[in-house]
């Protein structure tokens, strides 16, 4: 095998059979030792308060919404004048694409708008990736915040588990981490520079040029005033549906009631941080974040798994429904188009 070939390979193994491997390992791990009939029975236990299930989803829908508008305005700050209809579609099948193949969702929203708008794909793409961007930033500022408001309880809780807390504190301190990362980028700052022809490094570098002319957009567009806005309101929403299915089950609303609205955070951003690794869509790690957030508060397994599980579970279906209504609008707007 050529090398050439062998890094194909490795590549696809990588896009193809690594997140879905990700997901069954870590639910294999979720699922070990757990009483099904329980579990269910937790799920359809008269006293659980399901509405509030579906508020959350109502809200998750409007999230939906709140992003195309977000994404639309950067499109706008390029002259990509798509309508807002098609956008929220995009998003509707992003998410679906991604339970299929993590992070395929982002492209193939980025091919829809470029395609259909006839805008080059790496602005378009360069322009989504600032909006990943604002969103990691966002988790990042909100993990900061959580530590400082649950630092307390979240310190008491990992030295419960000292082998696990001994190894956090190593690897943050051992300078062997900060050496690797400081030495790979010199090694990227190298090839950058001594080798500006290599045909690798010239597609690169026209990637990043389109990518910047997306990021540049954010800072220099009209209405930042109105995408910082929609920012908060979308993270505000994704916090919020979570929030308000503590109330479905009787554990999680005597955590609320007992630890107030920080307990509901620490699992929101534990989630979230959750949602980056490579799983078909956060079947798994989600799961293992929130019921980690949960055992902080003393909420047992079984009660943390089937919350985790119903959360998630109505998630899916939603995201399902939406993807398939977006697949089959798009179909017929490019049939009425042709």
């Amino acid at each position: 095998m050529s090398k050439a070939k062998f890094f194909d390979v490795l590549r696809k193994a990588f896009k193809y059979i690594l997140p879905p491997a990700i997901s069954v390992g870590l639910c294999y791990v979720l699922f070990t030792g757990v009483n099904f009939s329980e579990m269910m029975d937790k799920i359809n236990d008269p006293g659980n308060n399901l509405w509030w299930i579906a508020l959350a989803l109502l809200l998750s829908g409007f999230s939906n919404i709140i992003r195309a508008l977000r994404w639309r305005i950067q499109l706008l700050a390029l002259n990509i004048n798509a309508p807002l209809k098609a956008v929220v579609n995009s998003i509707f099948g992003t998410y679906a694409v991604n339970l299929v193949l993590p992070r395929l969702g982002e492209i193939w929203r980025t091919g829809y708008i470029a395609q259909r708008q006839e805008a080059p794909f790496s602005v378009v793409f360069g322009s989504m990736i600032a909006e990943r961007m604002a969103d990691t930033v966002t988790v990042l500022l909100l993990t900061v915040a959580t530590f400082f408001l649950a630092g307390n309880e979240i310190v008491a809780f990992m030295q419960e588990y000292p082998q696990f807390y001994n190894l956090v504190i190593s690897i943050i301190s051992s300078p062997w981490l900060w050496i690797g990362i400081a030495g790979f980028i010199a090694i990227l700052w190298l090839i950058f520079t001594r080798c500006p022809n290599n045909i690798i490094v010239v597609k690169v570098k026209g990637l990043v040029a389109g990518l910047w002319q997306g990021f540049a957009a954010v800072a220099t567009m009209k209405g930042k005033v109105k995408w910082v806005i929609l920012t908060f309101a979308l993270w505000g929403c994704y916090f919020v549906q979570l929030y308000v299915a503590f109330f479905a089950f009787a554990e999680t609303a005597q955590v609320i009631g007992a630890h107030g609205i920080i307990a509901a955070l620490v699992c929101f951003v534990l989630s979230s941080i959750a949602m980056g690794i490579p799983s078909n869509g956060g079947i798994g790690p989600w799961q293992i974040a929130v019921m980690f957030g949960l055992s902080m508060y003393g909420v047992s397994q079984v009660p943390a798994l089937a919350f985790a599980n119903l959360v998630l579970g109505t998630q899916t279906i939603l995201i399902i429904l939406l993807g398939l209504y977006a697949f089959v609008a798009i179909t017929l707007e490019r049939r009425s188009r042709q």
